[in-house]
């Protein structure tokens, strides 16, 4: 494969969001929603998968109620469902569809666990263990395996913190 083939293309939409994500962790979550919600409107719901995904992924924990980050979270894994290896390689040739689920599965258990629905969070929490080999032994897999064993220590009752440091918890994405 050559070099240019191995080089993924500016994408200026995921440059955007990515823009927004800054801002989010920056602290500014209020403006972070709003621009956000200005590129869900440019991008559309039927716009590209990738952009779609990774937007409402992020769009979630910039939510409030705990309804709306759920709503978002199913957005973003419906989005990924439309998802091929091929568009995600244009955007960076390493990564595949198979390795978004562990983190979207862990985001929709946590939703869910706030939401006191205890049965669809142990099965978005299975769920995401089913795919847990796709993640790297990395930063990033480890980060994801460390949170599953947290909410599933708080589905068991073991290790109850009153909610810090839990994958639900504002940030959470890593």
């Amino acid at each position: 494969m050559t070099e240019q083939q191995e080089t993924a293309a500016p994408d200026a939409v995921m440059e955007r969001i990515g823009q927004v994500v800054m801002l989010h962790r920056g602290g500014d979550r209020e403006e972070a929603r709003g621009r956000f919600l200005d590129l869900w409107a440019e991008i559309g719901e039927d716009g590209d998968p990738l952009h779609r995904c990774t937007l409402a992924h992020y769009m979630a924990d910039t939510q409030d109620d705990p309804d709306d980050e759920l709503a978002w979270d199913l957005r973003a894994l419906s989005a990924a469902e439309e998802l091929t290896d091929g568009r995600v390689a244009q955007h960076h040739h390493s990564l595949a569809v198979r390795a978004f689920y562990p983190s979207l599965h862990l985001n929709l258990a946590a939703d869910y666990q706030k939401l006191g629905r205890t049965e669809a969070a142990r099965s978005h929490l299975g769920l995401a263990r089913g795919v847990i080999d796709a993640l790297t032994d990395d930063a990033y897999g480890n980060s994801i395996r460390a949170a599953l064993d947290r909410l599933e220590d708080e589905l068991d009752g073991e290790g109850a913190t009153g909610g810090g440091g839990m994958p639900g918890a504002p940030g959470r994405r890593p």
